[in-house]
């Protein structure tokens, strides 16, 4: 059984991360299923304001009211934009993630907005913006956003872009070559949504893993733990395919 404890992701956003079990299973869906592109908007709510202190609670109600007030846009820049640009000041930046999801939500932001807002931001408000995107765009429009955050070499836009927006709407092609970039990057492949259901079976991703192995080992660099972790996943069967609901969980 897995034991959690309160910690932080490695930027610093708030999660809940499991210990491994005795037997040596990996905890990190646990802490993944905790962040913010995974948790509902309405218990993420609940978890941010509970670990905010009054003045930053009294500060997030506001800017919720204003987004709720006043969604998408209007003119050069919204308020709820400036909020955003306000959440690592008011609610400290372990906590401005969460909240600036919250903002994304409340003003119901669609994918022009959410475009912009990326294009505009700061790499916070753009990791942000990646995490919103499983709450806000049930399509694939937002992809182009996705595939900017994976040209990158920011590594935590690349964890923010591999979640379960990613994991629905990537085609096979783009998420091996995303996977790969973890691997080259150092991201951890806790990171990545749907891991298992969308390598498992999968012969295309294995080969690529064989050929990156053997490069770094003719290289005589070591090869990362995590590329043995993937490798075993892609001998399994492919799990179903079963409806993935907003929050990146299969019903």
């Amino acid at each position: 059984m897995t034991r959690s404890h309160t910690a932080q992701d490695t930027d610093g956003t708030p999660a809940v991360h499991a210990t491994p079990d005795p037997d040596g299973t990996p905890a990190g869906q646990a802490a993944q299923d905790t962040t913010p592109a995974h948790i509902p908007p309405a218990d993420l709510r609940a978890v941010l304001t509970a670990r905010l202190d009054g003045a930053a609670r009294a500060w997030l109600d506001q800017a919720l009211d204003e987004a709720a007030a006043h969604p998408g846009g209007h003119g050069p820049i919204t308020v709820w934009e400036l909020r955003l640009a306000e959440a690592g000041r008011r609610c400290g930046p372990a906590h401005a993630d969460a909240a600036r999801v919250l903002i994304l939500h409340a003003a119901r932001a669609d994918t022009d907005a959410l475009s912009r807002v990326y294009r505009q931001g700061t790499a916070d408000e753009r990791r942000a913006v990646l995490r919103a995107l499983p709450h806000l765009v049930p399509g694939p429009d937002a992809l182009p956003l996705v595939e900017d955050a994976l040209r990158t070499n920011d590594t935590r836009l690349v964890a923010a872009a591999l979640g379960p927006y990613a994991a629905r709407h990537l085609d096979a092609h783009q998420w091996r070559h995303a996977v790969l970039k973890c691997l080259f990057t150092g991201v951890p492949v806790d990171q990545v949504a749907d891991l298992g259901r969308r390598s498992g079976g999968d012969g295309e991703l294995a080969r690529m893993l064989a050929d990156y192995a053997a490069e770094r080992t003719a290289a005589g660099r070591p090869v990362p733990d995590d590329l043995h972790r993937v490798l075993a996943l892609t001998e399994a069967p492919s799990s179903p395919h079963g409806t993935v609901d907003p929050h990146g969980k299969e019903s």
